[in-house]
């Protein structure tokens, strides 16, 4: 199986135990949270090599995320700790339809203070991929040269790059900055995996066609724009084609579920699928995490993957 890098921002997560506002609501469950924290899980539990690249505070919240990433046979070398600042928490809604209402004291976090140095001694051997989101360029300019340094690294070394916006505009000072950066590194990547408002968005275009020649006019390989529960859209450099959304009985929880299928797809093509089954396994991973509470949960192993899809 493949060795994969990634970076990014774990957080302490509480889910409420009940219904309501999150000002109402007293009790919570711990979990832990981050889009690259989801996808590295769920490429761990299909098999790959996961090397997380990180900065946690000195707290009982940053220790529970190491042992986490270990429990679910993430390699943690590259994590590091800061005395100075504390780890990330958000908490979440409970909801039984559409998307919780989620709040974040992230300012000022450790992971906030990733620069340059944070991935000095980075190992590349035997590196067959590296994903990355647009995240950690919204922490800090520390962590933006960080993430640039990484993706020039990456492409000098042939390494293969998948770029997820995944936007919050609540980390950035306005959305033009925003689309500016994110939009400088999507083109930077060999697979972008935008959601279809995230792309619309950074784009400035409507139609899924023309956002992906915005894209491929840059130098993108491949753009696969997530639609929802109708599926995805995937543009190569050889052809273009929908694939349809696995049906959903419940939707739970949509959180996590871009993560996901962004599991399916790069791990198809890292395993050497043809990029229509790996977008194929990218709606069917998406369908699972909607399905269970959590931010990851629902990620598959393999075989609760192959019986979902059969």
């Amino acid at each position: 199986m493949s060795r994969i890098i990634t970076v990014g921002e774990p957080m302490a997560l509480f889910v409420a135990e009940q219904e309501g506002s999150l000002e109402d609501v007293e009790r919570f469950n711990r979990f832990v949270a981050g889009a690259e924290v989801n996808f590295s899980i769920g490429m761990s539990r299909l098999g790959h090599k996961v090397s997380f690249i990180t900065q946690l505070g000195m707290d009982p919240f940053g220790k529970n995320i190491e042992n986490f990433l270990q429990e679910n046979a993430i390699d943690t070398t590259y994590i590091k700790y800061d005395p100075k600042y504390i780890t990330g928490m958000m908490w979440k809604q409970k909801v039984v339809s559409g998307d919780p209402e989620v709040y974040s004291a992230r300012r000022n976090s450790a992971a906030s203070h990733m620069d340059l140095d944070t991935i000095t001694n980075l190992n590349w051997d035997g590196v067959d991929h590296i994903h990355l989101t647009g995240i950690p360029p919204a922490l800090s300019t520390g962590c933006r040269e960080m993430v640039y340094k990484l993706m020039k690294v990456a492409r000098d070394k042939g390494v293969q790059i998948s770029y997820d916006p995944n936007l919050r505009p609540g980390l950035w000072p306005d959305k033009e900055e925003m689309r500016q950066v994110i939009n400088d590194l999507s083109c930077r990547a060999d697979i972008v995996l935008p959601g279809i408002e995230e792309a619309k968005l950074l784009t400035g275009k409507q139609d899924v066609g023309e956002i992906a020649d915005y894209y491929h006019a840059a130098g993108v390989k491949t753009v696969v724009i997530k639609l929802g529960a109708q599926g995805a859209f995937t543009s190569s450099e050889v052809k273009q084609f929908y694939t349809e959304g696995y049906h959903v009985k419940e939707v739970v929880d949509t959180v996590g579920a871009g993560d996901g299928f962004a599991v399916g797809v790069v791990s198809g093509l890292l395993e050497g699928l043809h990029l229509t089954e790996a977008v194929k396994r990218g709606t069917a991973i998406g369908a699972l995490a909607v399905m269970a509470p959590g931010d990851n949960d629902g990620l598959p192993d393999r075989g609760n993957l192959e019986m979902f899809m059969a």
